[in-house]
């Protein structure tokens, strides 16, 4: 079946439209493309005046600063020279001043400095008189005690034995422990009043203060030895113990109805369990 006139031409104008509509598509498409790359352009391009707006700011205030400073020192330079002389003298007063005061402080220092020195000086020098002064009464004291040591005395005993050294006073007692020779121990008896002085016991009887008599008991190895009308600083020996040891007993001080001595016994001798009345 053949085509008819009519169906030729429709197929034409088809053709023609969809080629026109192609076209335009494109048209389209390059117009919204080269639309886009002038949008990204024009955003370009105001980035880049912005930041050479910025630039040209800074450039601004950098020129602004610099005319500042050529002002300052077109001041400064425009001080005269009668100025410049002043302000470099009172500089110099300032620099003399401070030198002058800093001499003081030096100087003030090595004073107080001096002054410390002086003192201590003076305090070693005290120091040194007060050691001369100690040795002097060191050997004042070791002399006074060689006196004392010559002065004491020794003395046949109520017995008839010759006795050790006999102290008359606790200084002098004192000289004697220190000796070390024997033991010794102190002891105040009241009258009708027995009494534990190193081994044995000690009873007062009697205190004539008048004629500087006493008489006592003495309490040894169960037995009592009575000592009558013994004088002031005189030895009452008395023998004890196992050994058979041979005591020493001295009063020094004779009061109403009460005296003041002390016991002499060996080095060897029994020690004590009580020393009551040292």
């Amino acid at each position: 079946m053949s085509d008819t006139p009519g169906s030729g031409e429709q197929r034409s104008f088809s053709g023609l439209f969809l080629g026109l509509l192609a076209l335009a598509v494109l048209a389209a498409i390059a117009g919204l493309a080269w639309s886009y790359l002038l949008t990204g352009r024009l955003t370009h391009a105001e980035a880049q005046l912005a930041l050479e707006q910025q630039q040209n700011q800074k450039l601004a205030s950098a020129v602004d600063e610099t005319n500042a400073r050529l002002r300052v020192t077109s001041q400064s330079l425009g001080l005269t020279q009668r100025q410049l002389d002043e302000r470099a003298s009172d500089l110099l007063r300032r620099q003399q001043a401070d030198a002058h005061r800093l001499e003081n402080e030096q100087a003030a220092a090595q004073a107080s400095t001096q002054k410390q020195i002086s003192s201590v000086s003076s305090d070693v020098t005290g120091v040194k008189t007060d050691v001369g002064g100690v040795k002097t009464d060191l050997g004042q004291t070791k002399t006074e005690l060689q006196t004392a040591e010559a002065q004491l005395q020794s003395m046949k005993g109520d017995m008839g034995v010759q006795s050790g050294l006999i102290a008359t006073n606790h200084d002098e007692l004192e000289i004697l422990k220190h000796k070390g020779d024997r033991n010794y121990y102190e002891f105040t008896l009241d009258k009708n009043h027995r009494k534990a002085i190193s081994t044995v016991g000690l009873e007062l009887k009697k205190a004539d203060t008048k004629h500087n008599r006493y008489t006592l008991e003495v309490y040894a190895d169960d037995k009592k030895i009575e000592k009558k009308d013994r004088g002031l600083n005189e030895p009452v020996q008395f023998y004890t113990g196992k050994g058979n040891m041979l005591y020493e007993l001295v009063v020094n001080s004779i009061n109403k109805n009460q005296v003041q001595g002390y016991i002499a016994t060996p080095k060897n001798a029994p020690v004590p369990v009580s020393t009551s009345g040292q």
